[in-house]
């Protein structure tokens, strides 16, 4: 299972190189990492996804990030309602024999060219993970040349789902 866990640190020297030598030192893969500063000075939110499947070896990574120097909250968002979105830009072969295609999928995808030359487009997606996959999925077909990501960011919820009993059905 893929974890997303938020922690917001003091943007001093050397934070982010201590909490995924964190990481390392558990032997704890990190899938996607995004790090900002927050609309507070001197503050920035770092986002992890991490597959784990143990219980037990995530609370042990939690606590252990909390003790780290610099860390102000740990916090594992996964069982919450959140939002979560990334952003890809992609560079494709697109000849003008193919453009219209390469267009129509563009389109329903919300994407945007950003760059364009002869045979060769550049590609600007955001949305949840799902989404940038799917993308990137579709125009493979047509040559893929490189691809960047900005890995995952995520917010919890202003309302959260609340637990709803199971209806029962009146016959």
């Amino acid at each position: 299972m893929k974890r997303v866990v938020t922690v917001t640190v003091n943007n001093n020297s050397g934070v982010l190189n201590r909490i995924t030598g964190l990481f390392a030192k558990r032997q704890f893969n990190i899938e996607s990492i995004t790090v900002g500063a927050t609309g507070k000075p001197g503050i920035s939110k770092m986002t992890f996804i991490v597959p784990m499947e143990d219980p037990n070896k995530m609370e042990q990574l939690l606590k252990q990030l909390q003790k780290q120097i610099d860390v102000l909250k740990v916090t594992d968002i996964t069982d919450k309602s959140i939002v979560t979105r990334e952003l890809a830009l992609i560079k494709v072969l697109c000849p003008p024999s193919v453009r219209s295609e390469v267009y129509s999928i563009i389109e329903p995808f919300r994407a945007t060219v950003i760059d364009m030359g002869k045979s060769m487009v550049t590609v600007q997606v955001t949305g949840e993970p799902t989404k940038v996959d799917a993308f990137i999925e579709l125009l493979k077909p047509y040559g893929i040349k490189d691809i960047a990501r900005t890995g995952v960011t995520a917010f919890v919820r202003e309302q959260q789902k609340l637990e709803t009993p199971q209806l029962l059905l009146q016959l």
